[in-house]
Parts: structure tokens; sequence; C-alpha cells
């Protein structure tokens, strides 16, 4: 979930509020007045270790210095990727820091291979929306599947996570944020970031595998430690091995989320 740099009670609540991860903004969500004041209250929050992974979204590469030693810092959401060269600038100013390019332009798109495989640092692609949007000239939100899947298989072609899905802004709006989950699933990627807690348990729910997938998965795996060539279930169904590693990550999912 994103919070604000310079709301400290903000960032606390969302380290509270069951989020995976926390990503502490120094962007977007920060007037340029108070920037300043927003990097100084997240190294400070960094100085301790969370229960909560923290990961903060930077402004500018010179905000990265004063928090890359910090031992509550996780990893870093680099904006306005658009080459591998600025992964690897990065790279150098926060070794050994996991990084996680946001893709927010038509050229950061075309490059999103490259930049997933620009450096060992790098952990996940995702794609930065509005600035996206604004880039293209999108009107519809169906406008930018093509660049959701580009990066969607960027980041399997370069063994790196499914990507989380970009914010839904309307936090008041939960049947469309439902809606764009269940968009998102279907596109190949797995979560989603947040705004506000409201939203987590409706990103949970459509990311969750249903009792009904899960059993479906369950009769999947069984027929195959039967059988361990191609083979029909009593549904009809054709099992092969590509469909039963899509069995195994249902069921590793259910089992990860208890």
């Amino acid at each position: 979930m994103y919070a604000p740099g310079d709301r400290p009670e903000v960032v606390a609540k969302a380290l509270g509020s069951g989020a995976d991860v926390v990503i502490v903004d120094l962007e977007d969500a920060v007037a340029p007045e108070r920037k300043a004041y927003a990097l100084d209250a997240t190294a400070e929050l960094l100085s301790d270790v969370h229960p909560v992974p923290v990961h903060v979204r930077i402004h500018a590469p010179r905000d990265i210095p004063a928090l890359a030693s910090l031992p509550g810092l996780g990893g870093l959401r680099v904006p306005k990727v658009t080459h591998p060269s600025d992964v690897h600038r990065i790279s150098e100013l926060a070794p050994g820091l996991p990084l996680y390019p946001l893709l927010e332009s038509a050229l950061a798109v075309e490059q999103a291979y490259a930049i997933a495989t620009a450096h060992p640092a790098v952990r996940g692609l995702s794609l930065g929306e509005a600035d996206l949007r604004a880039d293209l000239g999108v009107r519809e939100d169906r406008g930018l599947d093509w660049p959701r899947s580009r990066i969607v298989v960027a980041a399997r072609a370069a063994a790196l996570p499914p990507p989380v899905q970009s914010v839904h802004p309307d936090i008041g709006d939960l049947e469309a944020l439902a809606a764009g989950c269940a968009r998102g699933r279907a596109l190949g990627f797995l979560g989603r970031a947040a705004i506000h807690p409201r939203q987590l348990p409706v990103i949970e729910r459509a990311y969750l595998p249903t009792p009904q997938e899960i059993d479906a998965a369950r009769a999947v795996v069984a027929a195959a430690e039967t059988d361990r060539g191609a083979l029909a279930l009593a549904d009809g169904r054709f099992v092969d091995a590509a469909v039963v590693a899509g069995a195994h990550r249902v069921l590793a999912l259910a089992e990860r989320v208890g």
C-alpha cells in the first residue's frame, strides 16, 4: 500500500493495515515544498526495521544517499525508468537493494524486457498508469491492456514475479476496483497496489483462488500423481504438464495466505 512520506501518521496506519508491503511515496503524493520534510521523516522511519517490508518510491536519485544504508529499507520503487541505463545508475547509488522500475511511458513499455534484465537487483516491474495514459492519449481503460500484457510477458521472460497492478485512484468506487482487479487477474497480474486500507479486502478477494478453483486444482494434481502422461479428467478436461503446473500455482497461492 502506498502512503505519502510527509504524513508519518498515515504511514503508521499503512504499516498496520495488513498490506504485504508498504511503499512510502516521495514522488507524486508529496507537494514540492514538502519533499525535504518527507525525505527526513522517511529516513527516521527507516532507522528501524518493521514487521512489514517497507519500500520507498523515490522522487529523484538524489534521495537515495539519505536512505540506502538504513536498516528498515527493503527496496526502491524507481519512477519513470525508460532505459536499462537508468537501472544501472540507481543500482550504483544503492548497491544490494532490490529495485522495482516503474514504466510510465511508451518508450519504457517498448524497453520492458531490457529493463527487466538490466541488472540482478531488479526484482519486479510495474506500470505507472496515470502517466502512461497521458503519454499514449488513452481515453478508455481497456486501451492499456496491451501495455499491461507487455509487462506481464516481459516479467515472465525475465524470470521475475508477475507484476502487481497499478493503483485504482477512486477509493470510493469499490465495484470498479473489483472489476479492474478481475481484468488484471485475467491478464496475468498478481495483486494490486492500494492507496487506502478499504481497498485491500477487495484486492485480496479478487486475487485469491476461489473454493471452486482450489477444488479443480486439487483434482488436476491428484490425477497427475496417478498418471504422468496426458490425460482427461472425468469432466472431460484435458490435462497436460502445463495444466498441472498451473494447478500447483493455484494451490501454492491458496496455501500462502492460509
